[in-house]
């Protein structure tokens, strides 16, 4: 298992939800963390929390529907010269349940791609140059099991399409010690979710970011939160690197 300790992770969408409770876990094992969300007034409490875990931690901001925000973002972590170790694109955005789903507006289609497929597809590739070359890197990137449902559609597609590159890219850095995997961390009873979701938040921990922690080379993977609940994460990441393939 990946000894997080003194590495630098950058988790989008930090602020709440199973951001916040994502940023609290990698705190208690040690990580650095960047703390993205959309205001820096939004990841206060999260940054004193994790602060007076005994972790070094900033915040930083963007719209992730905004491109140049994103850029912005990404360029003043260079600036304070930060060594990006693992990166949890945790954010998304779910624009609407479209009853009338063939009229679902365009506009659905072009926010939800721009948050959900484009920034961190932007991130990933900002972060993966120095990964490989340091000869370590994670990366997990957070899809979704929605399927067959089309008053979502523009989500779903989005998910999809991140799905698709995540997929691509992990069959690059096979052999680098360069993990790009995907999450699914379920139907969860967050702003996103709802209030009546089935599963509570906490029960996408440890599962949301076991792509973190596992060492045995293999990208590619669909890592479903809900089927490590309860789990320590040491046996979390056994049981991942044990049942989960790599599709290549």
């Amino acid at each position: 298992m990946v000894d997080m300790k003194g590495r630098w992770c950058l988790i989008t969408g930090a602020a709440r939800g199973i951001g916040y409770l994502t940023a609290r876990m990698m705190a208690q094992h040690g990580a650095n963390l960047i703390l993205h969300s959309r205001s820096l007034a939004h990841t206060e409490k999260i940054l004193s929390e994790v602060l007076a875990m005994g972790v070094q931690a900033y915040a930083v901001e963007a719209e992730l529907d905004d491109l140049a925000a994103v850029q912005k973002m990404l360029s003043e972590i260079d600036r304070r010269g930060t060594q990006v170790d693992i990166v949890l694109n945790n954010a998304g955005l779910q624009v609407g349940y479209r009853v009338d789903y063939l009229n679902t507006p365009l506009a659905d289609y072009d926010t939800s791609f721009h948050v959900n497929t484009i920034a961190p597809t932007m991130i990933c590739h900002h972060f993966l140059p120095g990964m490989i070359e340091r000869g370590f890197g994670r990366i997990v990137n957070t899809t979704s099991g929605i399927a067959l449902q089309p008053e979502q559609t523009a989500y779903s597609a989005s998910k999809a399409a991140l799905d698709k590159i995540t997929i691509d890219l992990g069959s690059k850095v096979q052999g680098t010690n360069v993990l790009i995997n995907l999450t699914d961390p379920g139907w969860c009873r967050t702003d996103l979710g709802g209030p009546n979701a089935p599963c509570a938040p906490e029960s996408a921990i440890p599962g949301i970011a076991v792509g973190a922690f596992v060492e045995d080379g293999k990208s590619g993977r669909y890592l479903n939160a809900q089927h490590f609940a309860g789990m320590t994460l040491e046996d979390a990441v056994a049981k991942a690197e044990r049942e989960f393939p790599s599709p290549y």
